[in-house]
């Protein structure tokens, strides 16, 4: 292993310790990186999560559907307890033949169908707003593996400009991908506040240790038990993909 991949798994842990496990409230959050694997196969990782401060923004789990059970959605726990399911229910995993997507919210659809028609990340998300919760404004985040091609991998944020809270910075990464055992990863909030202060700065490098299994644990371990709701983790290899869930019962 060269020295900047060894210097990077440190500063990995680092930004994991820090962002993650010591951090209250980051908010939603994606990773998006590779396994550590023993061969040269490359066997990729997506992770969403969701966390909740409200009745009504706990009142949520993941579910996953689709023809090949591929897909992954929030839905209500008491749907009779929802009385605005506008940025809590939302398809928050999908896939076009060798293109995975995943966000936060209902944008997740607007990503999908713009790259179906040959657009560009930055197309699909130029008609959408970062979400109208104030006094918060929530980014909307949001991450594209493709991998056809020579493959890309892409990170968006829309997130409230801080002198006015009505317009809306647009910030896109390309990244060249990562180094096996690393990903990248952005979340919603820096940290707990109110109003939530958002995410600012460029996505974090994040470990990917061990199996999905092993990360799945890891990542709902360190996310704060008071707030946290639930995570999902993709694993995409030759084969497919298959997700695992961590939540409550």
């Amino acid at each position: 292993m060269s020295k900047p991949v060894t210097e990077l798994r440190v500063f990995a842990e680092q930004n994991f310790g820090r962002h993650v496990a010591a951090n209250s409230y980051p908010g939603r959050g994606i990773v998006v990186g590779r396994l550590d694997t023993s061969d040269d196969a490359d066997i990729w990782v997506q992770i969403y999560w969701i966390m909740g401060r409200s009745n009504h923004s706990r009142n949520r789990r993941f579910v996953v559907g689709g023809d090949k059970n591929n897909e992954l959605r929030t839905e209500a726990r008491d749907p009779s307890l929802v009385s605005d399911p506008t940025h809590i229910i939302y398809d928050a995993m999908l896939e076009s033949p060798d293109v995975y997507y995943v966000s936060n919210g209902d944008h997740t659809h607007t990503i999908r169908d713009a790259f179906e028609r040959s657009a560009r990340l930055e197309d699909a998300l130029a008609v959408r707003e970062r979400e109208e919760d104030p006094p918060n404004f929530t980014p909307r985040i949001a991450s594209v593996l493709d991998l056809r091609g020579q493959g890309e991998l892409a990170f968006a944020m829309l997130r409230a400009n801080a002198a006015d809270t009505q317009l809306t910075d647009r910030i896109y990464w390309r990244f060249p991908f990562p180094p096996r055992g690393l990903g990248y990863g952005i979340t919603t909030y820096r940290h707990d506040g109110d109003p939530l202060p958002p995410f600012a700065g460029d996505p974090l490098w994040l470990p990917l240790r061990g199996s999905m299994h092993e990360i799945a644990e890891s990542y709902w371990s360190a996310l704060d038990n008071e707030n946290r709701i639930a995570l999902a983790v993709k694993v995409i290899d030759r084969a497919g993909s298959r997700i695992i869930l961590r939540q409550p019962d």
